[in-house]
């Protein structure tokens, strides 16, 4: 991967950090936690998961307001609504937010209201849409492509940095295999080996990777003890409610307790939980 210039790492303790906000970054002694619904379904929905989540050692929101989804027919999220409820939760409680952008021409506004743009493992190579996004000053966090080597995952983020942003976050979300049992494949050989080759941040999305709620937290625990940033995690007020992903959402309880009981795993490997931050 010499040609991936940018991105490949020129000494092994090399890691940039990239900022979401002024209080919330990825890459640096703290491990983050990302966590909300997979889609936004209403401004209820969304306080109450803030209001939960806030007082925990989870720093940012995730809630898709463009859902891409393999039947036409699915829920494709509440488009410039669902922004604006993201935005106003962001705005009250003070927690910046992540939501996936799906075509060039949604990048401005998404821009506009989100701390982080998300590209989607299907979108990994959406050239177009990378470059785009290297033109873009916020943070970037690019999904794997469910089949992508590791050569195509470090060359997608190469487009975006090589168009001038940064701010590029790695996310492993599991790989296509042959075994149903589970959604995907969480590679945690991908985490070790990307530490090693580029500088870039890493987290992971064992929601993904799982397909089932009651795997996501050892998962989760194996993902920060072989050396991700942080963690991107869906939870739903009532999950069996979801109008998207509903078997792989954690409840809000479940999420809390998940990232409290992660305080061993993240001491065991020299790093540290993010303080609280304080209640709106």
């Amino acid at each position: 991967m010499k040609d991936a210039k940018l991105a490949s790492s020129t000494h092994p303790e090399q890691t940039s950090i990239v900022k979401l906000s002024s209080d919330v970054a990825i890459g640096d002694e703290e491990i983050i936690i990302i966590a909300g619904p997979c889609t936004i379904e209403n401004l209820e929905q969304m306080e109450t998961v803030a209001k939960k989540l806030k007082p925990s050692p989870i720093q940012a929101i995730r809630g898709g307001a463009y859902k891409p989804r393999t039947s036409p027919y699915a829920f494709q999220g509440l488009g410039v609504e669902g922004l604006e409820i993201l935005d106003s939760i962001k705005q009250r409680y003070k927690m910046p937010v992540v939501t996936e952008v799906m075509g060039t021409e949604d990048i401005e506004i998404v821009a506009n209201h989100a701390d982080m743009l998300q590209v989607g493992s299907r979108n990994m190579q959406n050239f177009n849409l990378l470059k785009a996004l290297g033109q873009v000053n916020k943070p970037i966090l690019l999904k794997r492509g469910l089949a992508a080597t590791l050569e195509e995952f470090v060359f997608a983020a190469e487009y975006i940095l090589s168009h001038g942003n940064p701010n590029v976050v790695l996310c492993e979300r599991g790989i296509r295999s042959f075994d149903s049992y589970t959604r995907n494949v969480l590679d945690l050989g991908a985490v070790v080996a990307l530490k090693q080759i580029t500088h870039l941040p890493i987290i992971v999305d064992p929601s993904h990777a799982a397909g089932k709620w009651e795997l996501i937290p050892n998962l989760a625990k194996a993902a920060i003890a072989c050396g991700a940033d942080g963690l991107i995690i869906e939870c739903h007020p009532e999950p069996e409610k979801s109008v998207s992903d509903a078997r792989q959402a954690l409840s809000l309880d479940a999420m809390v307790n998940l990232a409290e009981n992660l305080a061993p795993v993240v001491n065991a490997v020299g790093r540290k939980m993010a303080k609280t931050l304080s209640m709106v």
